[in-house]
């Protein structure tokens, strides 16, 4: 039977928010709720046959037709070739970008900032960072991004769609870069090294991530409470604390959650997953980040530095945590009686004092 279900729909020419009612509909053959046309796109997802993968990149397709048309991205001819590391392309244009990137040459200008990129879309969703616009929305949430490919990953949250596969293990992803990031569990791989305090990425973007704990580059700023972030997408999330917003709901309990990931980890209350594994002790985790901080208990590695006061730390987030007691920072901000608190922890426990709840 269905299930009714309050869906909020954001109207894009008026930002005005109006409340309807839609039907769910369960999965016959996993019990997933889904709207109508969520429901179709999720079952594919069960129709789609592992002979249907492409054997170059994992990527499933529900007909063999769709994985014929997708191999030609892959079999295309490539006439043009690179006369620094002889890789070869399909058009002048991704040759001519790719000799740039060899060669460091940044020919495209932000006109705002100053900032310089190899390619010219690179320079197109930059200027999106100076003017705010996020022309692509999610018409099942509202979200919205401004690249129509964030807006692609963004819908499988959804529809529960995991179209790229692991060819060593058969585990499934939503995103192609996670399922490259995946692959390095087999084979080991972590190439690349931060020269500062040696640890080790399976991506170089990671890595030039990673190098901004260092040098101190967090490039954007909450106009709330001034915290500071390295990506545009830290700040999105951030801000929610702000608002209150939570985009994102349990399909099982309908709880919810201000992130995909924060849902995500969630959803291993229910099923029990605990897909991240210490190779020392065998304990079990059901979050990356709490293998991470788990493992310096065997290493005693603690490479996060104070600059105030010199205390180090096994995780950022620790180091960060820690900051406010020589800041007075309290970004968190309860709701009902406008008082702040410099964790989420410690304004959950607050909450509780006017909610009565227990803690779970």
């Amino acid at each position: 039977m269905a299930k009714k279900a309050e869906r909020v729909t954001v109207d894009s020419s008026t930002d005005t928010q109006e409340n309807t009612e839609e039907e769910l509909h369960p999965c016959d053959i996993c019990g997933k709720l889904y709207t109508k046309t969520n429901l179709i796109q999720h079952k594919l997802i069960h129709s789609v046959s592992q002979l249907n993968q492409c054997e170059v990149c994992g990527k499933r397709f529900s007909s063999n037709s769709l994985l014929t048309n997708h191999k030609q991205m892959h079999t295309v001819e490539k006439l043009y070739q690179c006369y620094i590391c002889d890789e070869t392309f399909s058009t002048k244009d991704h040759l001519s970008s790719h000799v740039c990137i060899q060669i460091g040459k940044r020919p495209h200008q932000c006109d705002i900032c100053g900032k310089t990129f190899s390619r010219s879309g690179q320079l197109s969703f930059h200027k999106f960072i100076h003017t705010g616009e996020r022309p692509f929305h999610c018409e099942v949430c509202g979200e919205t991004f401004s690249r129509s490919g964030h807006l692609n990953n963004h819908k499988r949250i959804h529809t529960g769609e995991s179209p790229y596969q692991c060819v060593h293990c058969g585990k499934t992803f939503s995103r192609r870069d996670a399922l490259s990031s995946h692959k390095h569990i087999h084979t080991g791989g972590r190439p690349y090294h931060c020269d500062i305090c040696g640890k080790i990425f399976s991506k170089s973007a990671d890595l030039s991530l990673h190098k901004h704990i260092h040098l101190g580059g967090r490039l954007y700023h909450c106009d709330i409470c001034g915290t500071t972030f390295s990506r545009s997408s830290g700040l999105s999330k951030h801000k929610r604390i702000h608002t209150g917003e939570k985009p994102y709901q349990c399909d099982i309990c309908d709880k919810k959650f201000s992130t995909s990931s924060h849902l995500s980890t969630h959803k291993r209350t229910h099923t029990g997953e605990r897909p991240y594994h210490c190779d020392i002790c065998g304990k079990t985790f059901t979050q990356n980040a709490s293998l991470s901080q788990h493992k310096p208990i065997h290493t005693g590695e603690r490479p996060y530095h104070c600059d105030i006061c010199g205390k180090s730390f096994s995780t950022n987030r620790n180091l960060t945590r820690h900051k406010r007691v020589h800041t007075g920072e309290k970004p968190y901000h309860c709701d009902i009686c406008d008082e702040t608190f410099s964790s989420r922890g410690r304004l959950s426990s607050h909450i509780r004092i006017h909610t009565g709840a227990r803690p779970s």
